[in-house]
C-alpha cells in the first residue's frame, strides 16, 4: 500500500511530504468556526491568528463558503468573490512567511442556516426540504429556528458545483496551498449522503451510489480545475452533529466514497470521530477498512494528545493527527508538544464572538 505522506519516520513531529508540499510536521490544525470575518471577507485579525499558528506542518482553515447560499453560520468567510480572494491572501502570507502551509476549507452549509445571516438574495437550500431541528444564532435576532430550506434543483446543483470549483480556483489565486471539501459534520456535502436528509429521486437520491453522487462529482470537478494533490476531503462516519440521524448502510457508503475518492486521487482523507464530545464512536475496523480503501494520507482526528498521537501513527492507523481546541488557545501548540509544556485552556465564552479576545490574545509559552 503506497501513501501520500512518506518519510523514514512516524514521529508526528517529523517533517512528511503531502502531495507537492514538504510539511515541517504531522501535525494538522483542524478547521474551526470562529465567525470573526466581519461581512463575509477575512480580515487583518484572521491573518494574524493563522499566521500565529503556522507552526502546524498543515493549518486548515474554518469552514469557507464558497457561494453566497452557504453562509449559514454569522460571520463566516467567503470565497466567491475578489474582496474575499485578496483577504484570504493575506492570510496565506502570513502563513507562508513563517513556513506554514494552509488548505482553505469549502463549507456549504445547505439547511444548516438562517437567512438572516445571508446576504441579499441568497436562501437556504438542501437536496431535499427537510429542516434540522434547533436554531442558529444571528446578529440581528438572536437564536432563530432554522427554517425548512427550499429543494435544490437541478440547476442548483450545477451551480453549487460550480461555485465548489470556483472557490477553489480562488484559493489557489489568493496563494492558498489547497482546499479541503468539508463532507462532514452536517453541511451540504453531507446532506447528500444521508438518506432522511436526501429524499430525492432524480438520480441524486435513494441508493447509497446515488446519495453519493453529487459529493463524487464536487470532489472530481474541484480536482480537476486545481490538481487531486491540491485536495482533500473531511467526512464524519456515525456523526450525529447537526441533526443527521444515524441510518443503515453508513459503513457502505464511506467505504464506497473512500474507493471513489481514491480513484479521484485526492490527496488526503481526513475522518472524524467526535466520540471524546460525545458522539457515537466510528468503529476502529471502518477506520481501517477506510484506510485500506483510500490510497492517499489519512488524516486521524478526536480528541488527540501527543501521546495517543504518536502511538496511532506508530501502529500505521494514519498519517497526520489533526489538533483542534488545543491550537485556540495554545498559538505554539506544536513548540508545547515538542517541550512538554502545559497547553492552556480556551474560554469557551469567546469562540465566536467578534474581536481579538479570545483568538489573538492568547500567549505563547515562555
Amino acid at each position: 500500500m503506497s501513501f501520500a505522506a512518506t518519510t523514514s519516520t512516524r514521529d508526528l513531529l517529523a517533517p512528511a511530504v503531502l502531495g507537492p508540499l514538504t510539511l515541517a510536521n504531522r501535525v494538522v490544525m483542524a478547521p474551526m468556526t470562529r465567525s470573526r470575518a466581519e461581512g463575509n471577507v477575512p480580515n487583518d485579525l484572521m491573518a494574524t491568528y493563522y499566521g500565529q499558528r503556522a507552526g502546524a506542518g498543515l493549518i486548515v482553515t474554518e469552514g469557507v463558503a464558497p457561494h453566497p447560499d452557504g453562509l449559514g453560520y454569522a460571520r463566516i468567510p467567503g470565497l466567491f468573490n475578489a474582496a474575499q480572494r485578496e483577504g484570504w491572501r493575506k492570510v496565506a502570507e502570513a502563513v507562508h512567511a513563517k513556513g506554514g502551509h494552509i488548505f482553505a476549507q469549502l463549507m456549504h452549509t445547505g439547511r444548516v442556516g438562517h437567512p438572516d445571516n445571508l446576504p441579499a438574495g441568497a436562501e437556504v437550500l438542501a437536496p431535499s426540504a427537510v429542516p434540522a431541528k434547533g436554531d442558529m444564532y444571528t446578529d440581528a435576532h438572536g437564536l432563530q429556528p432554522m427554517p425548512t430550506p427550499r429543494a435544490m434543483t437541478s440547476e442548483d446543483l450545477e451551480e453549487a458545483k460550480a461555485s465548489f470549483v470556483a472557490a477553489a480556483r480562488l484559493a489557489r489565486e489568493a496563494g492558498l496551498d489547497g482546499v479541503e471539501l468539508h463532507a462532514a459534520n452536517g453541511y451540504l456535502l453531507e446532506q447528500f449522503l444521508n438518506p432522511a436528509t436526501n429524499l430525492r429521486t432524480d438520480g441524486y437520491g435513494g441508493s447509497l451510489e446515488a446519495r453519493a453522487r453529487f459529493v463524487v462529482e464536487v470532489a472530481a470537478a474541484v480536482a480537476q480545475a486545481i490538481g487531486a494533490d491540491r485536495v482533500g476531503i473531511r467526512v464524519s462516519p456515525f456523526g450525529a452533529f447537526n441533526d443527521m440521524p444515524a441510518y443503515d448502510q453508513v459503513e457502505a457508503t464511506y467505504l464506497h466514497l473512500a474507493q471513489e475518492f481514491s480513484r479521484i486521487g485526492l490527496v488526503y482523507l481526513h475522518v472524524v470521530d467526535h466520540s471524546s464530545m460525545g458522539a457515537p464512536e466510528v468503529p476502529a475496523t471502518l477506520k481501517i477498512a477506510l484506510r485500506k480503501a483510500f490510497s492517499g494520507a489519512f488524516i486521524l482526528s478526536g480528541g488527540y494528545d501527543r501521546a495517543r498521537a504518536e502511538a496511532e501513527l506508530a501502529a500505521g492507523k494514519g498519517d497526520f493527527v489533526a489538533f483542534g481546541k488545543p491550537f485556540i488557545a495554545n498559538p505554539d501548540l506544536v513548540s508545547r508538544l515538542k517541550t512538554g509544556a502545559g497547553l492552556a485552556a480556551p474560554d469557551q465564552g469567546t469562540f465566536y464572538t467578534p474581536g481579538a479576545a479570545g483568538y489573538t490574545d492568547y500567549s505563547a509559552s515562555a
